[in-house]
């Protein structure tokens, strides 16, 4: 240690209000009172209250339970309860196997099974198999189809987190879902045959799909994957009858890529400007800057609101991509 550095050190130790004045203010201390003791830190500081964790969706959102499973998150709410009593404290010891179906495929499984009219669906991981089996008779089941939509392999080489399906929804007589190389196809319930199919992801870019489409009031909400990747993240909503596409809106870049208007509601100052979706990152790093939708929407048929959040930013180091990255990581209730 030179004498130098010694006295640097002396001065700092001696002097620590002229330290503070080059840096900053001297911060207030913390109130004795405020300064959890020892025995406190760990423990609830107050009983809960009496409706701590009750869920109060929107009305329109969470309608009474008709006994279906209908879509991956129960209801447009997303509450994923069912208010079905048969299963209860005093019997759920006394459940056992009905059947078992094996998928043929030994992938992580996410897709939740939907149940409508006595018929299950279920979607696998890649290869993306629909299965149809008739729940109608107690202790066995009947395979009524299998559709096998036959995506593209290469797709299984860009998706970054094993290559899963988080499910379909039966609506208006169809079952619809995404496949891993960014299709959104829609089937008959009735015969398995294709309705309509529509390619959405590009996987030479790195999208892939793996997430659950939500089906509201005549359109169909999808989003991609592949923010570890360099991909730019989107949601699209597509018209339900033909699956054309009505409209879509990245996670980054300039308002109008975002679908932001004049009725832009920013409930932070710091969320307010324009085209903070460029601006709040290095020069074009917002193309390649992830806040993907690979996760879940919900809808508000009250407020006649979708709502989506945004995926993490990329690349994962942040010393690359300096600033606010909007619009990535957030939380969007859009006008559909």
């Amino acid at each position: 240690m030179t004498r130098r550095t010694l006295a640097t050190l002396l001065i700092s130790a001696t002097a620590p209000a002229a330290l503070f004045a080059q840096v900053g203010t001297v911060p207030a201390p913390v109130p004795q009172a405020e300064v959890f003791t020892r025995q406190q830190i760990g423990h609830a500081m107050a009983p809960p209250t009496t409706n701590m964790g009750i869920a109060r969706p929107a009305p329109g959102g969470s309608p009474a339970d008709d006994g279906q499973w209908t879509m991956p998150s129960k209801n447009y709410a997303s509450t994923r309860f069912s208010a079905m009593r048969e299963i209860n404290p005093a019997n759920v010891s006394r459940l056992s196997t009905a059947f078992t179906f094996s998928l043929g495929v030994n992938k992580g499984q996410e897709a939740a099974p939907i149940i409508s009219g006595g018929t299950m669906y279920i979607v696998t991981a890649y290869p993306n198999i629909v299965y149809a089996l008739d729940l109608t008779k107690d202790g066995a089941y009947k395979l009524k189809w299998s559709y096998k939509p036959k995506p593209a392999p290469a797709s299984q080489g860009v998706a970054c987190c094993d290559v899963v399906n988080r499910g379909g929804s039966v609506d208006h007589g169809k079952y619809i879902f995404n496949t891993l190389d960014g299709q959104t196809i829609a089937v008959d319930i009735k015969t398995g045959k294709p309705v309509w199919k529509t390619q959405l992801g590009n996987i030479n870019k790195g999208e892939t799909m793996t997430m659950a489409p939500l089906v509201a009031d005549g359109r169909v909400y999808v989003g991609d994957s592949g923010g570890e990747l360099g991909v730019r993240g989107w949601v699209e909503a597509l018209d339900e009858g033909s699956g054309k596409l009505v409209w879509k809106a990245y996670g980054t870049g300039p308002d109008a890529d975002v679908k932001i208007g004049g009725g832009f509601h920013a409930a932070y100052a710091m969320d307010r400007g324009r085209d903070l979706g460029v601006k709040s990152w290095p020069a074009d790093a917002w193309k390649i800057g992830g806040g993907n939708m690979w996760g879940w929407f919900t809808y508000d048929p009250d407020l006649h609101q979708v709502i989506h959040g945004t995926g993490n930013p990329g690349p994962w180091n942040q010393e690359q991509r300096p600033g606010d990255n909007k619009w990535t990581a957030g939380i969007f209730a859009r006008d559909p």
